[in-house]
């Protein structure tokens, strides 16, 4: 009886750790004017565990750019007081983030069942994939196009009212284990179309004349981490031949620019581009499954977030895409439609310019495949909490991000090629 109190006190203790995880760790914003300032983030990182938000690498930044990373704790005023005395200008974003952490969950009341306005664990995803075909028998179908690296079938969810030579939009949901608003959205533009389908004009227009392709978590594993072990988690979780750390990120591991600018060659960094291009299963099985769809897949769109952005290719490169002007006037109308529902304001252009470059992304590599529109959403905010936006946003960050994606789906439609 001893014996299992003390198993069931260790439970509760590693339990209570993991919580308090990220007590008092803050998450710095740094305005750098000039290389000198860039050079005393660059010593930072290089002295202590710094993990960059925005961007995702401490190679990316420039003068002139606004910086995002987190601290442990016991280095939190370190850091603060070497800002201060080099006079480089900063806030503190987030001053704990095991407080913004709790704070993330709305309700306390955590109830088992799937929510679209709570952020739900991968468990009650997948049989949320399967329930939703289940109800939906005309209008969805659920198949699985892969499985990840610790063995977890990637649910792929197909919508659309059956119909002959039919083109398709192919959209994806949590590349980046972290954020979590993301599948998120996946979820809600399921729900949305079958529950306005026969309602809403634009919304049956769109399921009888297209086919959507929704993979709503693709790092799966990564994701589970992110609830069991790390809520700060971004790559996936396969291991690395002669190293300690564990995974890749998926989004610089596709065959574009592959680990050029803005992708690591080291496994322990967080934009580490994997031991080649689609090295990873996830990354193989999401590429596999584009290039046998080619002759239909019209369209890709990939969620992520943070920033408030809607990019479009290159990122891998400084050159424009063909179709800049299209994609460019897309851009523009798609943020204005997301906009017009809470203000909302996104910024949107080509990836390498608009925030920095990125090789070997997913949005480059669809580009290049012969995928004219493709679009990559960093959804809200715009840093105030990063990557563990509350609950209470998931349903207006959704709702605006439906207009435009909506927008996105009916400029495709008129457009097909």
């Amino acid at each position: 009886m001893w014996a299992l109190l003390v198993l069931i006190g260790a439970a509760a203790v590693s339990a209570h750790l993991q919580d308090l995880a990220f007590d008092g760790q803050k998450v710095f914003r740094v305005i750098l004017q000039n290389d000198e300032q860039v050079e005393i983030i660059n010593s930072l990182a290089s002295n202590m565990q710094v993990d960059f938000w925005q961007p995702d690498s401490v190679t990316l930044v420039r003068p002139k750019m606004q910086v995002d990373f987190r601290v442990e704790a016991d280095k939190s005023f370190e850091v603060e007081d070497l800002l201060k005395e080099s006079g480089v200008e900063y806030r503190v974003l987030i001053d704990n983030l095991q407080a913004a952490l709790d704070a993330q969950f709305d309700s306390k009341a955590r109830t088992a069942r799937h929510s679209y306005e709570k952020y739900n664990n991968w468990e009650m995803i997948a049989a949320w994939t399967a329930d939703i075909a289940a109800q939906n028998p005309d209008l969805v179908s659920r198949s699985v196009i892969g499985e990840t690296y610790e063995g977890r079938p990637m649910y792929l969810l197909k919508m659309g009212k059956s119909g002959p030579n039919k083109k398709a939009i192919f959209m994806d949901c949590g590349f980046h284990a972290r954020e979590w608003i993301s599948p998120a959205f996946c979820q809600w533009f399921v729900k949305e179309a079958v529950e306005t389908y026969g309602k809403d004009t634009s919304m049956t227009t769109l399921l009888n004349s297209l086919d959507f392709y929704v993979l709503p978590v693709v790092n799966i594993d990564g994701y589970v981490y992110t609830w069991t072990n790390d809520r700060m988690w971004r790559k996936t979780r396969s291991k690395n031949a002669g190293s300690r750390c564990i995974g890749a990120d998926p989004n610089r591991n596709f065959n574009a620019g592959w680990c050029t600018l803005g992708a690591s060659k080291k496994p322990c960094d967080s934009t580490y581009c994997g031991s080649a291009p689609e090295s990873e299963k996830e990354t193989k099985a999401l590429a596999d499954f584009i290039r046998e769809h080619l002759s239909t897949i019209k369209a890709y769109l990939t969620i992520h977030s943070y920033s408030q952005l809607l990019l479009f290719p290159y990122s891998y490169a400084y050159k424009l895409p063909s179709n800049y002007d299209e994609l460019n006037s897309i851009a523009h109308a798609a943020t204005k439609q997301l906009a017009s529902l809470y203000n909302t304001e996104y910024t949107y252009g080509p990836g390498a310019t608009t925030i920095y470059p990125a090789a070997g992304g997913s949005d480059d590599w669809a580009y290049d495949q012969g995928i004219k529109y493709s679009f990559t959403f960093e959804l809200r905010d715009t840093g105030r909490y990063g990557f563990i936006l509350p609950e209470s946003q998931i349903k207006p960050t959704c709702e605006e991000t439906l207009l435009a994606v909506k927008y996105i789906a009916n400029y495709v439609l008129e457009h097909l090629y």
